[in-house]
């Protein structure tokens, strides 16, 4: 669906089902470089299974119209306000990546309006070594094929893939290439200048998950154990063979894990 954000057109995807905001509510948060469509099985199952689901491009990505962000803190503040152009009061927050630092940024300081925090791939501080962040912003052919390296696990690569006709690896630079010239640099200066995670990670109230790839890279899961010790009673699930494109590798796991921590009571 389209909606206006400050000014500017901003898409998100309700899984195949109108959004309804009396729904719980549901928000994907993509990663550097991406778009909605990283969150196609885990949206489109929760939108059909009573969650109102908005799996967003953030601007200047994917179908979202406006220049990409280059804060942590300014793509919170939008969050919190495709929320209210939604008319949704409290969500869960599902972030990958850079979207886990930006779920992350919302739950300490909107805490009244995340019900759950789910950081997926995380890490913090979540530095960006300087030859991706130069290749980002001169050559990005050389920063995709840097990051498809980085984030898929070995067994990913072709023919080893979850399922008939994916194919991870193509499919991980095609998404790359279709976002804005740009938009890469500035989602992953973003990471590497945001420095408030563990102060927001103490003011966070909503009970979190951290699902982490096992064979990670690029957000190893030691690199999240100072952030799950500042986030109260955090939960730790770590796939087994999974590195940091965690839902295109294993999407049923994420699917399951994020099924069972929604359900809580």
């Amino acid at each position: 669906m389209e909606i206006e954000v400050r000014g500017n057109t901003a898409y998100a995807y309700t899984g195949g089902k109108a959004f309804d905001p009396r729904l719980p509510a549901v928000v994907f948060i993509h990663g550097a470089g991406a778009d909605h469509s990283v969150w196609v099985l885990q949206s489109r199952y929760l939108a059909h299974h009573g969650y109102g689901v908005l799996a967003v491009d953030l601007p200047g990505h994917g179908r979202s119209r406006g220049a990409p962000l280059e804060r942590i803190e300014d793509m919170a503040d939008w969050i919190v306000a495709l929320l209210d152009a939604a008319g949704v009061n409290t969500a869960a927050l599902v972030g990958h990546s850079m979207g886990s630092l930006v779920a992350l940024e919302c739950a300490g300081r909107y805490e009244a309006r995340v019900s759950r925090l789910a950081l997926l791939g995380t890490a913090f501080p979540m530095r960006v070594t300087g030859p991706l962040l130069e290749a980002a912003r001169s050559d990005e052919p050389t920063a995709h094929r840097m990051i498809n390296v980085w984030s898929n696990a070995a067994w990913a690569h072709y023919p080893n893939n979850p399922g008939p006709g994916t194919w991870v690896l193509g499919a991980n630079v095609r998404l790359m290439e279709r976002q804005r010239p740009g938009a890469l640099y500035a989602d992953l200066a973003a990471c590497n200048n945001y420095a408030a995670g563990l102060e927001r990670a103490r003011a966070a109230r909503a009970p979190a998950l951290l699902l982490l790839g096992a064979r990670d890279l690029m957000t190893p899961p030691r690199a999240a154990q100072e952030l799950a010790q500042n986030l109260n009673g955090a939960r730790i699930v770590t796939l087994a063979g999974c590195g940091h494109n965690m839902m295109a590798e294993q999407p049923d796991e994420v699917l399951d894990a994020l099924l069972a921590f929604l359900r809580e009571a």
